[in-house]
């Protein structure tokens, strides 16, 4: 409740501005970035909000309190009973019948099943975690999307006041006589597809942050600040010891390794059900005549299960080909893990390479292009169609720049979720690490 509290104080503060509108870019005083801090921060409010997680919570509590309900002593059996018979002999062994019986907890068979219900119940805290975990990362690449939108519209935004500026420029320069109607008529038909764009690229900045208020139980119209990118994340090293913290820490590989667990649970409490159930009686004899005492006896009871013998046979097959399967499902999601460790790796390597071209080569080059044709234009040695052919290709060396920071981000935040780390931190200090280093370092 501390920390719903604290986030909600950060987030009012740092949306001091307000929002005009909620499908509105807000404004530059009014920015977040995208840290694992700050989306740490959000996840632990989506773990105390979301109900999917709240309804992974209560099972949990379902199966702790399973544990605690397996009963160690059944509950004893009382009896009463009468006897009819000749008075003299009712006198003599006596009429008024009563006793007790206790199951005895022999052979295992509460303790076996009392196992079960702890394997169930790590179960069950095994798939809340991984709930958790699968949930935050999703949560995460739904900011990073945000993110992207926000980009995205503000690229747009920014593209719209360049043709403004340039509409300006070409109106005058065609009452002068400078430049043909052609060229303003172009503009305009170029302003109106921003405007068009730009309210398309607001509506869905809008429904991506509809779907960051659904992950926190919020509001679906709650505002939120601008997000903005993080810069290039460092690179991430494919190596043994991201693979090992895989197949050792993955959530959903937990869930099924605690599975098996259980099903061999199950399998030892299938063999003891073959052993017979015992029980320990007394007996008391009394004359309602007089009240006296007449006797009293012992009793030992016990349940014949040989006869059934084919059937708890059947049974104990039965939960071990349950472990079986458990078995083979896990060693299949293992090298599916194991493949899926590599394949992040080099896509992330590869996003991280066009980022860096974007950003150190491409960009610049557009700028550059984009003045010389402007400067030709204006002087009149060259064609309009240049000039919006150099800003287009800035348009788009903008946004292939946004999208691959945010595909990194998005793969590293499956990576993440593989390896069972907490955040981003944490996996660039693994991943820039060769194998000979992290092994160094784990040995240290």
């Amino acid at each position: 409740m501390k920390k719903s509290v604290l986030l909600n104080l950060i987030l009012l503060g740092a949306s001091a501005g307000g929002f005009a509108a909620t499908n509105d870019i807000s404004s530059a005083t009014n920015r977040v970035t995208l840290t694992p801090q700050y989306i740490n921060l959000l996840a632990e409010e989506m773990r105390a909000a979301h109900p999917a997680l709240r309804a992974a919570y209560a099972r949990t509590n379902a199966a702790a309190a399973n544990v605690r309900s397996v009963k160690i002593w059944d509950d004893p059996m009382v009896s009463v009973g009468g006897m009819i018979s000749e008075r003299s002999m009712r006198a003599e062994d006596g009429d008024l019948i009563y006793g007790a019986e206790q199951k005895l907890p022999v052979f295992g068979k509460t303790q076996a099943e009392r196992r079960m219900a702890q394997a169930e119940s790590e179960v069950q805290q095994s798939a809340a975690t991984s709930r958790f975990q699968l949930l935050r990362r999703d949560f995460a690449k739904a900011l990073f999307q945000t993110a992207l939108a926000e980009r995205t519209a503000e690229i747009t935004r920014e593209d719209l006041g360049w043709l403004d500026t340039m509409l300006q420029s070409a109106e005058r320069r065609y009452e002068t006589g400078e430049a043909a109607q052609f060229d303003v008529l172009r503009l305009q038909n170029e302003r109106s597809q921003r405007l068009t764009r730009l309210a398309t690229e607001l509506q869905r900045l809008e429904h991506e942050r509809v779907n960051l208020n659904r992950f926190l139980n919020r509001d679906l119209r709650s505002p939120w600040p601008t997000l903005r990118l993080p810069g290039v994340a460092k690179p991430i090293l494919y190596s043994q010891r991201l693979v090992n913290l895989a197949v050792k820490y993955e959530p959903e590989l937990l869930v099924m390794r605690n599975e098996i667990k259980s099903a061999e649970a199950s399998v030892e409490a299938a063999r003891r059900q073959r052993y017979p159930d015992v029980g320990l009686g007394a007996e008391s004899r009394n004359y309602t005549g007089s009240g006296e005492f007449r006797q009293a006896m012992i009793t030992l009871s016990m349940s014949l299960p040989w006869g059934n013998r084919s059937r708890y046979s059947a049974a104990i097959q039965r939960e071990q080909e349950k472990v079986k399967a458990a078995q083979q499902d896990a060693a299949d999601f293992e090298l599916g893990l194991r493949n899926e460790v590599h394949d992040l790796t080099v896509k992330i390597d590869a996003a991280r390479r066009e980022v860096l071209l974007y950003r150190d080569e491409i960009i610049a080059r557009s700028e550059t292009a984009l003045e010389s044709a402007r400067g030709a234009w204006e002087s009149g040695r060259g064609t309009f169609r240049d000039v919006l052919d150099a800003r287009r290709m800035l348009l788009d060396a903008q946004l292939m720049h946004a999208r691959a920071v945010t595909e990194q981000y998005q793969m590293m935040s499956d990576l993440v979720l593989c390896c069972g780390l907490g955040d981003f931190e944490a996996l660039e200090m693994l991943g820039a690490l060769p194998d000979n280093q992290s092994e160094k370092k784990n040995e240290n």
